[in-house]
């Protein structure tokens, strides 16, 4: 699985500008194939950052996901509205079980 992480923090009056624009891209990335999540987050400790938390299923299908010309023109709309160098980082990964964090207290074994 590719893990993709992005994070923006956009200018103070063009806030409402790149949440519309983030999920609009949201919501079409998600139907592309091989993407199993496409998500956009709003920091709670500065609301000016979005992050962008994305899973593929491999390399090829993100490859396609950024020859779509919607995502480069979202690269382009969201670079514009950005107060500071947008930053993305990919990684390769695999799944892990959770932990059990309720072993020996008479609790379910899921962390939530």
């Amino acid at each position: 699985m590719i893990l993709v992480v992005g994070r923006i923090v956009v200018q103070e009056d063009r806030l409402d500008d790149a949440l519309a624009s983030s999920l609009e891209h949201v919501e079409r990335s998600r139907a592309e194939s091989g993407c199993i999540s496409h998500d956009v987050h709003q920091d709670v400790e500065n609301p000016r950052r979005i992050v962008f938390v994305e899973r593929w299923t491999d390399s090829a299908a993100l490859a396609r996901h950024f020859a779509v010309p919607a995502s480069g023109a979202f690269v382009r709309t969201i670079a514009a509205l950005a107060a500071e160098t947008p930053s993305i980082a990919i990684y390769e990964a695999s799944e892990l079980p959770a932990p059990d964090l309720g072993a020996g207290n008479g609790q379910a074994s899921s962390p939530w």
